[in-house]
């Protein structure tokens, strides 16, 4: 999430969202709610987790484990680079 454009950018895709508070949340809750039925045709698991950053901008708790997560994965990826020699 770009705070200066107000922006979702997930690698070269970039999308708008609302200016509100209340329509960032509006469209978090209905992505996780629909990616909970993604075994229907359409909606799929993916909306989850696009769910949960676009609530992440507005929720501290949702924030707090979008960092742990990234932390984690940050120090993953570190530990399995291979070591140089020399």
């Amino acid at each position: 999430m770009d705070p200066q454009t107000g922006r979702l950018r997930l690698g070269s895709f970039e999308t708008p969202l609302p200016k509100s508070r209340a329509g960032r949340i509006a469209i978090g809750a209905g992505l996780v709610g629909g990616g909970c039925l993604g075994f229907l045709p359409v909606l799929g698991f993916w909306m989850i987790p696009l769910g949960l950053i676009v609530l992440s901008q507005d929720l501290a708790s949702v924030r707090r484990r979008r960092r742990r997560l990234s932390l984690w994965w940050a120090r993953r990826r570190a530990g399995q680079r291979p070591r140089r020699r020399g």
